[in-house]
């Protein structure tokens, strides 16, 4: 097996793997405290980053030196509230309007990462943005007859809060090693959300305890194939292979919860899609032609 078909298999692992734990969250998330079901699951990522930090060369004293620890923990922290808002949505939107709405995140850091990183956009990716929240207009209205659902304030408030995650990541990305990143998000989530879910303590059923350690597993195993993935294969690779978590979202929501697909939300999740992976293609083509002239200098 080549290195960049363990790579894409790496990849489409994790997909699965992260499709899989949604689901379990919205199981969950119908009995318990998203609070308290985000905190079980950064409890047991958590101690993952820190063994993983520990074996790395140098131990956990190299893997924590940071040049922008104020920027690192923000991240951690802001993680650990998106996930939060995530499992609320699955509960009360739903996972495959919910997972719809989710994939106009890299649309969203398009947009942002014109003030906050001062990066320049073309024309180009100027026409897919618009293309893509028209798309996500589709989605928020799945049927010309119903109004705008309120509760759609909470996936689209989580994309926002993932498309600012991302922003974060890159600006310490250009400081500090990917290590440094990982291990924050994973320490700093799990202490931030440590201070609060103590509040929403729910003692689990008997029967809940296997999903919750299923939860756990499945959030330490995706990561880990997601980190192999970039390991082997570029961000542009990876990120339409992600999309695969709209469908299978929409597989789960149908089969296992009861959930229904409108015209409006197929026909928005497909002109986001292609404007998303649009759109990280067309960054991706840009840094590397920034890299050569950098080089030609």
């Amino acid at each position: 097996m080549t290195p960049k078909t363990k790579g894409y298999t790496f990849a489409l692992t994790a997909i699965v793997i992260f499709s899989l734990q949604d689901g379990i969250s919205k199981h969950l998330g119908t009995s318990y405290p998203p609070v308290f079901i985000a905190m079980m699951r950064y409890w047991a990522f958590g101690l993952f980053v820190c063994l993983l930090a520990a074996k790395s060369p140098g131990g956990i004293a190299v893997v924590a030196k940071s040049r922008r620890l104020g920027w690192q923990i923000f991240r951690g922290v802001l993680l650990s509230a998106q996930i939060v808002m995530s499992i609320k949505s699955f509960t009360t939107v739903g996972l495959a309007h919910s997972q719809a709405i989710f994939a106009g995140t890299p649309l969203i850091v398009a947009l942002l990462s014109m003030p906050l990183l001062g990066e320049k956009v073309g024309w180009r990716r100027w026409l897919a943005i618009v293309i893509g929240l028209c798309g996500v207009l589709m989605i928020l209205r799945p049927s010309e007859a119903d109004a705008f659902d309120p509760h759609l304030a909470i996936p689209i408030t989580a994309s926002v809060m993932f498309a600012l995650y991302a922003i974060a990541t890159r600006l310490v990305s250009r400081v500090d090693p990917a290590t440094t990143s990982f291990f924050y998000t994973g320490v700093a989530g799990a202490a931030a959300i440590s201070l609060v879910g103590p509040f929403y303590w729910t003692n689990l059923a008997p029967t809940d305890w296997g999903w919750m350690l299923m939860l756990c597993i499945t959030g330490i195993s995706g990561h880990y194939a997601l980190i192999r993935a970039y390991d082997l294969l570029d961000a542009v690779a990876v990120q339409p292979i992600t999309y695969l978590q709209l469908v299978l979202a929409c597989i789960m929501g149908l089969l296992l919860f009861n959930e229904t697909l409108t015209i409006n939300m197929m026909a928005g999740s497909a002109i986001v899609v292609a404007a998303g992976i649009f759109t990280v293609w067309r960054e991706n083509m840009v840094a590397r032609r920034q890299a050569r002239a950098a080089r030609a200098v």
